[in-house]
């Protein structure tokens, strides 16, 4: 039996619900593939701030660092401000274990409204450079408080961190239907965007399979609304990846189905995933959360530790769920949080089922075809 570590952050808000709904699916998924999921349970966050002055422990790094995936809920609460949640805890796991690919699925599920007319399928990945760009610390201000006041803001672009982000995108790209297409602002933006620009150029040319489009972040917004349908694989920058990630969620139906990875693609270092939305307060502790986008994340998590097959098996069963139509409110359905788990555990124990039939048969498992 194939045991894995998995330090598990769930954080604030509504991340306290996703979370162990996510791990009562992937705890039944990991029993039925023969995997041993070991979950180190980390109480970090805006509640641990209120007590120590800080999100994680000084040596919270390093704790961390003894596993191999980190699975975490949301951050973020009104007691605490942004920049203290965000640079205390998710920005510094990001940068210090090298998760410089944050990747993005956005796809249409059937169950869940696009706002969109048009009933065309959606699929895109976006590949967001996870470790510089916009969201450097490179900065500071001056003169605090007098009419001079300024702020400066650098964007730190490297050969290595454009050329990476690059090569992931292509080779996904490659493996798909071999259309990439990268956001730029090089028409506005004379330094660093020209550069990011010449740097995936470069790096596609090794990829003799892959078409690369440049288009500039304005009218690429407006193309993923007006016909998202047309793009296969995008690569951005940090800002523009986080922008353009989000607005494709919302275009697909629902930003609480959304999830993402956080990758170290060597495996040099532990991995981490989460959904796209934050902590909803407003809607935390009253059963309401949408549990999709942290399920969709853990599938992503079996799917970098090694096993397709449990994480195509756990993305078939919610998938499923939601195709009846017993989606949570958010998206027009029916069910409460616990209702929603307690639909997708019977659902992966019944696909467990028909596959098993199925292999006595030699037949394709009818739910088998449901996933891309």
């Amino acid at each position: 039996m194939t045991t894995h570590k998995i330090a598990v952050i769930a954080g604030d808000g509504i991340g306290k619900e996703v979370v162990p709904a996510a791990i009562e699916c992937l705890k039944r998924i990991a029993e039925l593939h023969s995997l041993n999921l070991e979950f180190t349970y980390f109480d970090w966050g805006s509640d641990y701030y209120a007590g120590h002055g800080r999100m994680m422990p000084l040596d919270g790094l390093e704790q961390l660092s003894a596993h191999e995936a980190i699975f975490l809920g949301a951050v973020g609460s009104p007691s605490v401000p942004d920049a203290e949640s965000l640079w205390g805890l998710l920005i510094p796991i990001r940068r210090e274990f090298q998760q410089y690919i944050n990747l993005r699925p956005v796809k249409t599920l059937d169950g869940v409204k696009s706002p969109l007319a048009s009933k065309e399928p959606i699929d895109i990945l976006i590949v967001r450079e996870n470790n510089e760009g916009e969201y450097s610390e490179v900065g500071g201000r001056a003169y605090r408080g007098l009419p001079h006041e300024t702020a400066v803001q650098e964007t730190i672009f490297t050969r290595l961190g454009v050329s990476r982000a690059a090569h992931y995108a292509a080779s996904l790209a490659s493996s798909r239907k071999g259309r990439l297409t990268s956001a730029t602002k090089s028409n506005g933006i004379i330094h660093t965007m020209p550069f990011w620009d010449e740097v995936v150029e470069e790096t596609t040319r090794l990829y003799p399979d892959v078409t690369l489009t440049s288009e500039l972040v304005d009218a690429l917004s407006a193309h993923l609304v007006l016909k998202p349908w047309t793009f296969d694989v995008i690569v951005a920058s940090n800002l523009l990846g986080d922008i353009l990630s989000d607005l494709g969620s919302s275009v697909t139906g629902s930003i609480g189905v959304a999830p993402s990875a956080n990758l170290n693609p060597e495996g040099d270092f532990p991995s981490l995933f989460e959904p796209v939305h934050g902590s909803a307060p407003d809607i935390a502790g009253k059963g309401l959360a949408n549990p999709v986008g942290q399920m969709w994340s853990g599938a992503m998590m079996l799917q970098h530790l090694g096993h397709p097959e449990a994480a195509e098996h756990l993305q078939l069963a919610f998938e499923s769920v939601l195709r009846d139509g017993l989606g949570t409110r958010d998206v027009g359905g029916p069910s409460s949080t616990s209702e929603f788990t307690a639909a997708v555990l019977a659902a992966i124990d019944v696909i467990d089922t028909i596959g098993a039939m199925d292999a006595t048969t030699g037949n394709t498992p009818p739910a088998a075809t449901a996933s891309s």
